[in-house]
C-alpha cells in the first residue's frame, strides 16, 4: 500500500507544491509526541506477570497531574492525560529490581509528561499555521479567478454584442444593394490591419442607426474602450465619430507587419487615421476575438479545477495526519479540530464550484453550439493511457537495431568497405544521408531521456511548453520513434552493403539513401492520422516559426527548439550535401568534386552555419520588442557571437593560414565565454552568490547536489569541443568522418543535458510565482486602460 505522503506527492499541482499543507513536517511532530511517550529506561518487556505493585501509584499521580494542566489547555488535548505513560494494563517491572531503580523511572515518566505536552503543543500551533497557510492561498487564488470570471463575462458580452452589430450591418448592406441606394460602397470600405474602427454617424435618423446607436450604448456600458473621440471630428449632427479598440497580439507576420506599420504611423502622424469612411467591425478581427476568449475560458475553468483539486488534497492531509495523533496518543483529540477545518473557507465555499457550473453552462451556449460533449472536449481533455503495446515495440526496435547494426559492421569488413579502394565512393554517397538519420535518432533519443527525467521530478512540461495533454509525445513514444527510425536506417543500410557486394549498378544502388530521406520527408507531411500526426504537424508550425523569425510572436517551445537547431549544424550541413548530391546527378557519374568546388554550394555553407544563430537572434530580437526587456538583447549578442566564430571556423578550414587560426581562437573563445556564462547564470540560474548551496542556487529539485557541480563541469568540458578544429589531426577520411560524426554526438548530448537544467529553471519561476495556468490576454480593453 502506497504511503499517503508519496501519493499527496504525487497528486499536488507541482506549481503550488509549497502552498500545500507541509504533511512531512507534520509528520515529523507526531513522531516526536511518539518517541516522547516511550520511557528511556525499557524494563524487561514481559506481559506475563500480572500487574506491577506501582501502577496505584502511578494512576494517583496521573490523576493529579492532569487536574493540574486542565485549566490551561484544550480539552480534547487534556481528556486522556493520564494514559501518557508507556506502561499499559498487564505491563511487570523486571523482578528483582531495587527501590532506587523503581524510583528512577518513576522520574523519567513524569519527565516524559511535560515532554509529550510540550509535542502536542508544538504540533498543534504548527496545524494551525497549516491550516491559515492553506486558506490564504485558496481565498486569494479565489478572489484571482472570480475577478478572471467577471472580467470574462463582460468580454462575452461585448463579443455577443458586436456580432449583433455585424449581422445589422449585414442587413443594412444587404438592403444597400437590392435597390435603396442610400449607402454607398465608397463608405464601407476600410483597412482591415487597422487596429481602430470607426463608426460614422450620419444617418442616426434611420432606424438601423438607431439601433447601432443603442448597441454602442451598450458597448459602453460594458466597458468598452473607445479612443479618439474627441479628436476625431464630428458628423454633420454633431456627433463624435467614434473608434473601438480591440487588442489582437501580432502573433502571425500579417499582424506583425501591421502593428508594425501602424506604430510607425502613429509615430509619423499623431492620429492613427485620418478622417474619412471606416469600418466599424472587421469580422476577421471578431472571429480572432472569439477565439481568445473561448481560450481564456479554457485556461479559467483549468485553473478553477486546480483549486478544487488543491481544497480535497489537503483536506485530505489534515484529516490523516489528525489520525495519525489519534492513533499515537492513543486519544480522540482530532474530532474537534476537525469540524474546525471544516468550517474553514478552502472547505466551506463553493464559489469555485458554482463558476465551475458558470464556465460549463456559458462555454457549451456560446463556444460549442449547445452540445455539452463537445464542450467537455475542450474544458476536460482526456488524457491518453500508456499502452504497454509501445513498450513492447521500443523492446523490439532496440533489438532489430542492435541485431542489424551488427550483421552491419560484419558485411563491411567481410566485403572490405572502408579500404583505400572503395572508402572515398562509399563515405561520399552513404554517409550524409546515414549520419543524419542517427543524429536525429540521438537527439530524440536524448529528448526522451528529458521527458522521463522530467517526468520522474515532477516538473510541468506540458504546461511550459503549452502542449495539448491529450495529444502530448510521451517518453515512451520518443522512444519508440528513436528506436524505430534507426531500425529502418540501419536495415536500409545493410540492404545497400548487401546490392553493392552482389555487383548491382552502384548508381542503382546509391538512390536507397536518397529514396530513404523522401520517404520520411513524406512521412513527416503525411495528412493522415497515422504514426503521431498532431506531434508531426507541431514540429512542422514550430519550424515555421522559427524560419519566419521575428515575424511570428515567440513562445517557449519556439525558441527551445531553435535552440536544438543551434546543436544541429552538422545535421543541416549533411542535408546540404546529400541534396547536392542527388540534385547534381553526382549519384550517377560519381564525380563529388561537382558539389565540394562549386561556388553556390561553398557560400551556401556559411549560410547553413549562420542560419539556427540568425533565427535565435531574431527571435531574441523580437522578445525585446515585444518585452521591452534588454536582458533578449543581451542574449542576442550571445548568437551573434557565436555566429562570428562558426564563420571564422569554416574560412579556417578552407584557409588553413597563422591569421586565421588566430582568428578562430579569439572569436571561439569570446563566444565560449558568452555561451558558458549564460548557460549557468541565466538559463540554469546557477551562480547565486547568496545562495545557500555554494555556487548554486537556493531551490534545486534534485537532491544529491553534487550532480549540479559534475553538470556544470560536463557542460564546460563540451562546450570547448571546438578545440579539435584547431589542431587538425592528419589522418584518413574515414577516420575524420567518424570524428565529424563524434563530436557532432558530443554536441548533441550537451544540449540534451542542457535541457533538463532549462527547463528544471523555468519550472522553479514558475513555482516561485505560483503561477500554475496561462493568462490569456483578452481582445477588448477596459476604458481605463488608456487613462
Amino acid at each position: 500500500m502506497v504511503k499517503f505522503s508519496k501519493e499527496l506527492e504525487a497528486q499536488l499541482i507541482p506549481e503550488w507544491k509549497d502552498a500545500f499543507v507541509n504533511y512531512r513536517q507534520l509528520k515529523k511532530h507526531v513522531k516526536r509526541i511518539k518517541l516522547a511517550r516511550k520511557p528511556m529506561r525499557v524494563s524487561d518487556t514481559n506481559y506475563d506477570f500480572g500487574r506491577s505493585i506501582f501502577d496505584s501509584v502511578r494512576g494517583v499521580v496521573n490523576t493529579i497531574y492532569s487536574k493540574l494542566n486542565n485549566g490551561g489547555q484544550k480539552p480534547e488535548i487534556a481528556q486522556d492525560k493520564n494514559r501518557v505513560n508507556g506502561r499499559e494494563d498487564g505491563e511487570e517491572d523486571q523482578e528483582g529490581g531495587d527501590e532506587d531503580d523503581e524510583e528512577q523511572e518513576y522520574e523519567n515518566e513524569l519527565v516524559h509528561l511535560f515532554s509529550e505536552e510540550d509535542e502536542i503543543k508544538a504540533f498543534f500551533q504548527r496545524l494551525d499555521d497549516e491550516v491559515n497557510k492553506v486558506n490564504e492561498f485558496y481565498k486569494t487564488k479565489e478572489r484571482d479567478f472570480l475577478e478572471r470570471g467577471d472580467t470574462l463575462n463582460k468580454q462575452l458580452q461585448i463579443l455577443l454584442d458586436l456580432k449583433r452589430v455585424l449581422v445589422n450591418r449585414r442587413r443594412k448592406n444587404l438592403a444597400a444593394d437590392m435597390g435603396s441606394g442610400f449607402f454607398s460602397r465608397s463608405n464601407s470600405s476600410s483597412g482591415r490591419n487597422s487596429d481602430s474602427f470607426e463608426s460614422q454617424s450620419e444617418y442616426c435618423d434611420s432606424p438601423i442607426e438607431s439601433q447601432r446607436e443603442d448597441v454602442i450604448a451598450a458597448l459602453e456600458k460594458n466597458g468598452i474602450n473607445f479612443v479618439n473621440s474627441a479628436t476625431s471630428g464630428k458628423t454633420k449632427k454633431g456627433k463624435p465619430k467614434m473608434a473601438m479598440r480591440i487588442d489582437i497580439p501580432a502573433t502571425t507576420p500579417t499582424r506583425t507587419i501591421s502593428a508594425v506599420t501602424s506604430m510607425l504611423w502613429e509615430d509619423l502622424v499623431n492620429h492613427p487615421k485620418k478622417e474619412g469612411g471606416g469600418e466599424f467591425i472587421n469580422r476577421k478581427r471578431i472571429q480572432c476575438a472569439e477565439k481568445m476568449i473561448r481560450g481564456a475560458f479554457v485556461e479559467l475553468y483549468r485553473g478553477l479545477g486546480l483549486l478544487k483539486t488543491y481544497s480535497s488534497l489537503n483536506m485530505m492531509a489534515f484529516t490523516k495526519i489528525l489520525k495519525k495523533l489519534d492513533k499515537v496518543s492513543n486519544r480522540q483529540a482530532s474530532a474537534s479540530y476537525l469540524k474546525e477545518v471544516k468550517r474553514s473557507h478552502f472547505i466551506s465555499s463553493d464559489k469555485v464550484v458554482r463558476l465551475m457550473d458558470e464556465v460549463e453552462s456559458l462555454f457549451t451556449q456560446h463556444f460549442a453550439n449547445k452540445d455539452r460533449k463537445k464542450a467537455m472536449k475542450f474544458l476536460r481533455p482526456q488524457q491518453l493511457k500508456n499502452s504497454h503495446m509501445v513498450t513492447f515495440f521500443v523492446g523490439l526496435f532496440t533489438g532489430c537495431f542492435v541485431t542489424l547494426f551488427s550483421v552491419y559492421g560484419i558485411l563491411a569488413h567481410l566485403s572490405g568497405m572502408f579500404t583505400s579502394r572503395t572508402e572515398a565512393a562509399y563515405m561520399e554517397s552513404v554517409y550524409p544521408i546515414f549520419s543524419t538519420f542517427a543524429l536525429l535518432s540521438l537527439h530524440l533519443f536524448m529528448y526522451g531521456c528529458n521527458l522521463l527525467m522530467w517526468k520522474s521530478t515532477r516538473i510541468n512540461y506540458n504546461f511550459i511548453f503549452e502542449f495539448q495533454t491529450n495529444t502530448t509525445l510521451k517518453y515512451r513514444d520518443a522512444f519508440l520513434i528513436c528506436t524505430s527510425l534507426m531500425t529502418a536506417v540501419v536495415a536500409a543500410m545493410v540492404i545497400h552493403l548487401i546490392l553493392l557486394s552482389r555487383d548491382f549498378s552502384p548508381h542503382q544502388v546509391d538512390m536507397i539513401p536518397g529514396i530513404l530521406l523522401l520517404f520520411f520527408i513524406g512521412l513527416l507531411i503525411c495528412p493522415l492520422n497515422i504514426f503521431y500526426r498532431p506531434t508531426r504537424y507541431c514540429f512542422i508550425r514550430v519550424i515555421r516559426n522559427i524560419v519566419c523569425s521575428p515575424f511570428y510572436k515567440v513562445l517557449m517551445v519556439d525558441f527551445f527548439m531553435a535552440d536544438q537547431l543551434t546543436s544541429q549544424i552538422p545535421l543541416l550541413r549533411h542535408l546540404e550535401s546529400a541534396s547536392c548530391y542527388f540534385l547534381a546527378g553526382s549519384f550517377k557519374t560519381h564525380n563529388y568534386e561537382t558539389c565540394k568546388s562549386a561556388k553556390l554550394y561553398k557560400e551556401l555553407a556559411y549560410v547553413i552555419s549562420f542560419a539556427p544563430y540568425y533565427w535565435r537572434a531574431m527571435q531574441c530580437a523580437r522578445r525585446w520588442f515585444d518585452e521591452c526587456n534588454t536582458d533578449h538583447l543581451a542574449n542576442l549578442g550571445k548568437y551573434v557571437s557565436a555566429m562570428v566564430a562558426a564563420g571564422a571556423r569554416l574560412t579556417y578550414a578552407r584557409q588553413p593560414t597563422q591569421l586565421w587560426m588566430v582568428i578562430v581562437l579569439l572569436t571561439s573563445l569570446v563566444a565560449t565565454v558568452y555561451q558558458l556564462y549564460w548557460d549557468f547564470v541565466k538559463d540554469w540560474g546557477l551562480f547565486k552568490p547568496k545562495s545557500k548551496n555554494p555556487w548554486l542556487r537556493d531551490d534545486l529539485i534534485l537532491k544529491n547536489k553534487s550532480i549540479y557541480y559534475v553538470s556544470i563541469a560536463l557542460n564546460f568540458v563540451l562546450r570547448v569541443a571546438w578545440v579539435e578544429t584547431v589542431m587538425r589531426f592528419n589522418i584518413g577520411m574515414f577516420e575524420s568522418r567518424l570524428l565529424e560524426f563524434f563530436l557532432a554526438s558530443l554536441e548533441v548530448i550537451r544540449r540534451g543535458h542542457w535541457n533538463f537544467y532549462r527547463l528544471e529553471n523555468e519550472h522553479l519561476n514558475n513555482v516561485g510565482k505560483f503561477r500554475a495556468v496561462k493568462t490569456v490576454p483578452l481582445p477588448f480593453r477596459e476604458t481605463d486602460s488608456d487613462g
